[in-house]
Order: structure tokens, then sequence, then C-alpha cells
């Protein structure tokens, strides 16, 4: 991450741009969607064409309201946990919901301002690490293997790929995986188109029973919230700082956004969504120092809907998965990686609470907790400290 005072430039853009920095970084953060709503898609029975046009909608309100690469991703937690459960779209949308009414209270009362505070920057990066864990157990497990071992294959040909790439930074490695693998669908033969779907396919959803509200409450959104806190919050506002200084991005305003893009996507059958420190660095690694590249990524998904509906299907049944798997295992890697910028101590403190969030139940919801409570204990010690010394 760049210093604030080696960076001032980024900081003062205001303005879209739609140049070829933009359009280069408007992809740098697909190898972390498509996965995870392909997944909610296929797995969870989603409408297609309506899931990708709020989600492209999103991205182009985001884009303009920050005029940044500020990024808007499919809430990581309530993804991973909704494919594994083969949860319904009602319990989505009801998390969806719960999400944005909670973090909306949150922005409201000022509570999201008090807990930047409290959190300490290993909890931070714990909880991305543990992020970081999930995915890839969620990448190897559900989509590395997904077509057997002809997709094994597949995913080390793409793995192979993508390391290649890397290599090589003005060639946009999650564009070049995205282009594979649509190459590979089609030379296997792409499905018959069929009848286009109705217009009234977009029509919001009939409104979640209070037996789904609950559910998706306690099962998803309750173990997303820490996380949404740590990574979608305050990691965010953390790096905005430091490559945008000028944009003055807020805690409070990154929770009006996350907290009102919920609640419309919920109301009108889009999937939970959230902003994402991940996301704001594939975007400006790969050229992005606007909107204009958020604003074009949304462009894309507003494509795929159009396509969704002429084709009378989901544009995600011919991709191959194992492809989308490697993507998804790249971003894995780069959360998980955050701990390296950390002292020793603090690095195995991070990684050792990755785990924990990782893998019990509720562990994100724990791991923030114990973050808190300790940051607490520290600040009255310190206090006690000053007032023995007086």
């Amino acid at each position: 991450m760049e210093p604030r005072s080696q960076n001032p430039a980024a900081g003062r853009e205001s303005r879209l741009s739609f140049g070829p920095g933009e359009w280069s970084g408007a992809f740098g953060d697909v190898g972390t969607d498509l996965p995870l709503l392909a997944g909610l898609i296929l797995v969870c029975g989603l409408e297609p064409a309506r899931v990708l046009l709020w989600y492209g909608l999103c991205q182009i309100v985001s884009g303009l309201a920050y005029r940044l690469p500020m990024p808007v991703q499919p809430l990581k937690v309530v993804a991973a946990l909704a494919i594994a459960a083969k949860a319904s779209g009602a319990e989505i949308q009801g998390a969806g919901l719960a999400v944005g009414l909670i973090m909306f209270a949150g922005t409201l009362l000022g509570g999201l301002e008090a807990l930047a505070r409290l959190v300490p920057v290993p909890v931070v990066r714990g909880l991305q690490c543990g992020l970081g864990i999930k995915l890839g157990v969620l990448a190897l497990g559900e989509y590395v293997w997904a077509q057997g071992p002809p997709g094994v294959g597949l995913a080390l040909a793409a793995g192979a790929l993508l390391l290649l790439l890397l290599r090589f930074r003005r060639v946009p490695a999650s564009v070049a995986l995205l282009a594979g693998g649509a190459a590979y669908a089609a030379w296997h033969g792409l499905p018959a188109a069929g009848a286009a779907a109705p217009l009234a396919s977009l029509l919001p959803p009939v409104p979640p029973a209070a037996a789904d509200l609950w559910a998706g409450l306690v099962l998803l959104a309750l173990p997303q919230i820490p996380l949404s806190l740590g990574n979608s919050v305050l990691a965010t506002q953390e790096m905005a700082a430091d490559w945008f200084p000028a944009r003055a991005v807020t805690v409070r305003k990154i929770g009006w956004t996350y907290s009102l893009l919920n609640l419309a996507c919920a109301l009108f059958g889009g999937v939970p969504v959230c902003h994402g420190s991940g996301g704001l660095a594939g975007h400006y690694a790969f050229g992005g120092r606007t909107g204009g590249s958020v604003v074009l990524y949304g462009g894309f998904f507003l494509a795929l809907a159009a396509l969704s509906l002429l084709w009378g299907g989901n544009p995600f049944l011919w991709f191959p998965l194992p492809v989308l798997g490697i993507a998804l295992a790249r971003e894995a890697l780069a959360l998980v990686g955050r701990v390296r910028g950390l002292s020793r101590t603090a690095g195995l403190a991070a990684l050792g609470l990755g785990l924990l969030a990782a893998f019990p139940p509720y562990g994100f919801l724990a791991v923030m907790g114990a973050g808190v409570a300790w940051s607490a204990l520290g600040r009255l010690r310190g206090m006690g400290v000053a007032e023995a010394t007086k």
C-alpha cells in the first residue's frame, strides 16, 4: 500500500474517466464477484437477470457516489454460507434486509465510528484472513471439483495461466481468465438459445416471510456483520484514505451506502452486497483511479442481464466453474496475504484469529467481540496507569 504522502495525485481526481486504465481496472474484482454470483444463482435458484441487473446498478451508483473505484461485492460470508447450505432466495433476501437494517441503525446512531476506534488493526487483518481461508475452501471444494477430474485439469491449466500473466502487469489477469473460460465454453459448444425471458422476471420478489427473515438473520446475517464492520467498512476506509486522501471517504459515508444498497437489493431482488478493501485493491492494481472503472464494470453486468433475458437462460450455466474457482482462490490468497504488513507477533495473532473466524460456527462474531473486548481492556489499563502516575 502506498503511503499517503507518496500518492497525492490519486486523491485530487474527482471527475469520472473512461480511459485505458479505467477499462483495465474495471475487471480487477471479477475474480471474486463472478464465482459468488454464479454460486448463488446456480445453487440457490435466484433469478439471473434480476440479480445481474441490480448488481450492475449498484456498481454504477457506487462509482457515481464516490468518484473513485469503490467496489460493490457480494456479501462473502452470506454467499459462502448460502451456497454451502443451499439457502432459498427468501432466506437470502431476509439476510439482506437484516444486514441493511443493522448497518443503517449503526450508521444513524454513530456506532460505526465508535467501533472504528475500538477494533485493533490485527483483528481487522484477522477477519480478512479468515474470509480468505473460507473463500479458499469454497473455491477448492465447490468450484475446482465441480466437473470432476477433467475440471481439475482445467483448473490447473487456468492456475498456470494466472501465474504466467501475473508476471506481465499490463495484461489484466482476471480479464484473461474470463476470456479463456468463455473460449473454452465456446469450443465445447454453447447451449442453444431458448425463448426470451419475460420482462416480468425483473419485477421485485415477494417479501420474505417472518421465518425466512429470522433464518436469514441467524444463519447468514449475524456471521456476516463482524466481517462487514472489519473489512467492508474499517479496512476499506483505511485503504481509501491511503490512496485517495483528498476524497475524504469516511466510515459514516461507507455505512450509508452499504446499508441503503442492501435495503434496495433486498426489496427489489438483488443479492446482499458490500464494499470491500480487496475489491478496491483489485480495481486500483489494474489501473482504476476514478469511479469510471466501477461504472464500466456495472455496464458489464447490465450486458449480462440483457444476455440472460434475450438468451432465455442463465449465462453461468455454460461457463466452466473450475476457472471461476481459480479466480476466487486468487482473491482468497490476496486476503490471507494482508497479514504480511504486520509485525511478526501481530501477524501470528492475525493468522490465529483468521483460523478462529473461518471454521467454528459464528467465528467472525467471536473474533470481532474478542477484539473489541481486548481493545477496551487495554484502554482501561492505560487509564489506570495514567491515574496511578498522577
